[in-house]
């Protein structure tokens, strides 16, 4: 298989991974208060740069169908949310410490996530930074960190590269 053609594939089961977890547990997936276990994906770009545009199609597919579902907010969390995702993989993707990978997600989205609900909705934003914050903090670190440990224990295996 051409590496071009492995890049592709990564980015799009990563893409479907995302936003087959995100809409499945869609309740808990948007709003305030919200843990997005998608997230926890967020420590892909640690092991490969297809994880970038992979998290971004994921994100922006997932807010699409919450559009469609009614839990999302439209617009613009569909382009100020995906965009979010996209800044924070990219950032993931230059960080090589693999305590602050997560890092970029919970902080690059408790910022924008807050904007967005207090843009849309009224909702006071250092309310909705914590509340957001902590709920990225949950997926990013409480489910992403093992991910991560359990998939560099497995590297070879589960990405074909040391």
């Amino acid at each position: 298989m051409s590496k071009k053609t492995r890049y592709l594939c990564e980015a799009a089961v990563i893409a479907a991974i995302y936003a087959v977890l995100t809409v499945a547990l869609a309740p808990i997936s948007f709003g305030m208060m919200q843990v997005r276990v998608a997230e926890a994906l967020c420590i892909l770009p640690f092991f490969t740069p297809a994880a970038v545009p992979g998290l971004f199609v994921g994100c922006l597919i997932s807010n699409f169908a919450g559009v469609m579902m009614g839990t999302s907010l439209g617009v613009m969390d569909i382009v100020v949310g995906s965009l979010s995702t996209l800044v924070a993989a990219l950032i993931a993707y230059k960080t090589k410490q693999k305590w602050l990978v997560p890092l970029p997600a919970v902080v690059v989205n408790a910022f924008t996530v807050a904007w967005v609900l207090n843009t849309m909705l009224g909702l006071p934003y250092w309310i909705n930074f914590a509340f957001v914050g902590l709920g990225q903090v949950i997926a990013c670190y409480g489910i992403g960190m093992p991910l991560l440990f359990l998939l560099n224990k497995y590297r070879k295996a589960v990405f074909g590269r040391v």
